[in-house]
This record gives C-alpha cells, structure tokens and sequence, in this order.
C-alpha cells in the first residue's frame, strides 16, 4: 500500500498569533523532523501543505505579502513531494491535494501538523470518509488552550486527548511516529 505524509501547517504564521506557546514547539519540533527523517528514509513521498486566508495584507501572519507563510522555523529542510496552498481547514478542499494522491497511486495517509484539532483533524475526517486509510500522529501535532463557550479553558493535553477519542477507530489509526512508519512499511 502506497503512503504518503501530509505535513499540514507546519509554518511561521502561527508565531505571529498571541496563543502561541514557544515552549512547545521544541517537542514538537523534534517529532515532526522525526517523521520527516523516518519518512525520507523510506522513500515515503512528504506533502507540504501551508495555510493562507485573510486579507492579503503584509500584517496578516496568514497572507503571502506577510513572509510568514514558509516552514517554521526549526523545522528541518526536506524535499516536499509536492506542495500545496490551502484556504480551507481540510487539506483536500480547492487545492488539487486529492488528484495528486490518486495520480500517485496514495492508500494511506500519515497525517501531522498544526492544529491538532482544526486542520488536522478535519483533513483526517475528510481523508477518511473519501476512502483513505488514515494514520493519524499525534505526537507530531500541535495546539493551543482554547476557551469552551461555556467558559472553560481546555489544555492542549485535554484537546489531543479529545481528538484522539473522536477519531479513533472511526477516522484513523492513532499512532506514534515509529508506529505510523513501521505500519507504511
């Protein structure tokens, strides 16, 4: 079975927002380079996959005129397979992502990024339902405390929990970086 990583948002903008956290981002850092390196290594084709929306303005983090759509820094260079510029939360809306994948022969996507519970899951969903098989990393995926309606604030470690009970055996497989390449294997 053909796979393929889908590196989703991994990119500067989102240094420019106030939730984020420059703590975390070593950690994840390590195990997005990680997956990178394993998948490399074994010849798995790597998607890179950038966020833009907003005005197109150079004080938009989130427009081209910013600068800040590239890969975060920290990241390691790689060879995307290919790349794509996305507007929507699911990677595979408006941006030709879905052709490609089907022109390369793809059954399995490994999916990371950020933000664990908005692009990357719902590209996952989406991958899901449109009949990919989905390995879904977690440890390769970063978020943010975010405020409920109710008021409450949810941690990063409640919405990877969160995220990982809604897909779990219905969208994807949860895996760890070495699980998802042993599995690609």
């Amino acid at each position: 079975m053909s796979t393929a990583v889908l590196l989703i948002d991994v990119q500067q903008s989102f240094t420019a927002r106030p939730y984020w956290d420059p703590a975390a981002a070593p950690g994840f850092l390590a195990r997005v380079n990680a997956l990178v390196a394993g998948a490399t290594e074994r010849g798995l084709p790597v998607v890179r996959i950038l966020h833009t929306d907003g005005p197109k303005t150079a004080d938009n983090p989130f427009a081209l005129e910013s600068g800040l759509v590239r890969p975060l820094d920290g990241l390691a260079p790689y060879d995307a397979a290919a790349s794509f510029l996305k507007e929507r939360h699911s990677a595979l809306v408006g941006t030709g992502l879905t052709v490609w994948l089907h022109q390369q022969g793809i059954r399995r996507l490994i999916v990371a990024g950020i933000r664990t519970e908005q692009c990357c899951e719902t590209t996952t969903r989406h991958a899901s339902d449109e009949g990919w098989e989905v390995d879904y990393v977690t440890e390769a995926t970063l978020t943010f405390a975010m405020t409920t309606p109710a008021g409450r604030t949810l941690s990063p470690a409640e919405l990877y929990e969160r995220t990982e009970t809604v897909l779990a055996g219905r969208f994807a497989t949860i895996c760890s970086v070495e699980q998802a390449l042993q599995r690609a294997a």
